[in-house]
């Protein structure tokens, strides 16, 4: 990035300003945001942590600006997800270089993936030294290297910062929680997060709302999505149905896994339904000898091909966090099977619905109408990832 580009930061919460211009960033103030004009530093380093799949969007577009920007990024990939359709292909198809790092922990328990994430990640920490440890979302990953990073004293950024369902049987909420608790900067994908943060005590000195990150992916990826072809390939005609399932909560409770089939093979008899799985809903499927009927079970499906059938959905039925904000932005009716949602924007500025009575899923899919145009909060306007970097840049300075 020449020196003197403008990002954009939002109005809310950028901090701290007088310390920002004794540095040299000059700030210009417009009606809706406030712009730096960036001199770079190319001695700021990031170090980039993702582990599975929900992670790889958010990084594409954060890591694409600070190439922009000139700064020196490490990736860390922990082997969280470590096949081809959950992992590799992301890196392949988003445009994000191979990871400097993979520590190759696999699956397990929480707690052992968590403790084996601890252990290999010290090292490379202690030897990379970065300015900031740059962790998204909510995964074990996340929590785990955060914990490490704060025992050494290495400043932590969180991506997606101050989501909550409220849920503590989730393990994905104590990953949030925990990660808060030990974050030096809270980057926020949406305003109600803000509210979340400062309601729990967190300084308003350290929270930035940048919007939200995977939105920027999302947008910049639906040429290449309709260029796949796949939908038509498949026969989807705007009819059908696009299907995820992952949580515990859905697919460990044997009994509620059943109703959750019970009610999709019912959807399929009038609808296609695509239902790409994820490996631990593919393997309880088989253990359980359950039978879905007309429903298109596939393996998990790349990203683009994933968003080709999404975005000409009659609607999407999940329990997945990512989607419920990619059908918010795309206007399509999202039913998400739970009875609370980290992102409640989707709820209330979106096309997302709830839903815990599995008898009643039938006729809200039949019922729905998208959302055109669709309704997008502030911030998820493509340019949250340039955000996150002009606000690393700016603490970094500030300190």
């Amino acid at each position: 990035m020449p020196r003197g580009t403008a990002l954009a930061l939002p109005l809310e919460r950028l901090r701290p300003a007088p310390r920002a211009t004794r540095n040299g960033l000059k700030p210009q103030y417009s009606s809706r945001c406030v712009v730096f004009s960036l001199n770079v530093d190319h001695s700021v380093k990031l170090l980039h942590i993702v582990g599975a799949r929900p992670n790889f969007p958010k990084l594409a577009p954060v890591h694409r600006a600070g190439q922009a920007a000139g700064v020196t990024q490490v990736i860390v990939h922990t082997g969280q997800h470590y096949d081809e359709a959950m992992s590799a292909g992301f890196f392949r198809d988003l445009g994000i270089p191979a990871p400097d790092v993979n520590l190759a922990v696999g699956s397990g328990s929480h707690a052992a993936q968590t403790a084996r994430i601890i252990e290999r990640f010290e090292p490379v920490l202690l030897q990379e030294q970065p300015d900031w440890l740059v962790v998204y979302g909510d995964v074990n990953s996340t929590m785990a290297t955060a914990i490490v990073a704060a025992k050494l004293g290495v400043r932590v950024a969180h991506v997606e910062a101050g989501l909550r369902s409220y849920d503590r049987s989730m393990p994905e909420e104590i990953n949030r929680v925990v990660t808060d608790r030990l974050a030096d900067l809270l980057l926020t994908p949406s305003l109600d997060a803000n509210a979340t943060l400062v309601a729990e005590g967190e300084s308003p000195e350290a929270i930035v709302f940048v919007g939200n990150v995977m939105i920027d992916t999302l947008l910049a990826s639906l040429p290449r999505a309709e260029a796949t072809g796949y939908a038509a390939s498949r026969g989807a005609d705007g009819r059908h149905i696009v299907v995820t399932l992952h949580r515990p909560s859905n697919v460990d409770d044997p009994e509620r896994l059943r109703l959750v089939c019970h009610a999709l093979s019912a959807l399929a008899e009038t609808r296609p339904i695509f239902f790409p799985a994820h490996p631990r809903t593919q393997q309880q499927l088989r253990v359980l000898g359950i039978d879905l009927g007309q429903v298109m079970v596939s393996d998990p499906l790349p990203y683009f091909e994933v968003l080709d059938l999404v975005r000409g959905a009659h609607a999407v039925v999940t329990d997945s966090g990512g989607l419920q904000e990619e059908t918010t932005a795309l206007g399509v009716p999202c039913f998400t099977l739970r009875p609370n949602t980290e992102r409640p924007i989707t709820v209330t500025e979106g096309t997302n619905q709830l839903v815990s009575d599995l008898s009643a899923l039938r006729s809200l899919v039949e019922g729905a109408t998208p959302v055109r145009p669709p309704r997008p909060p502030q911030g998820w306007d493509g340019r949250a990832g340039e955000r996150v970097i002009a606000a690393l840049l700016a603490h970094s300075r500030a300190h």
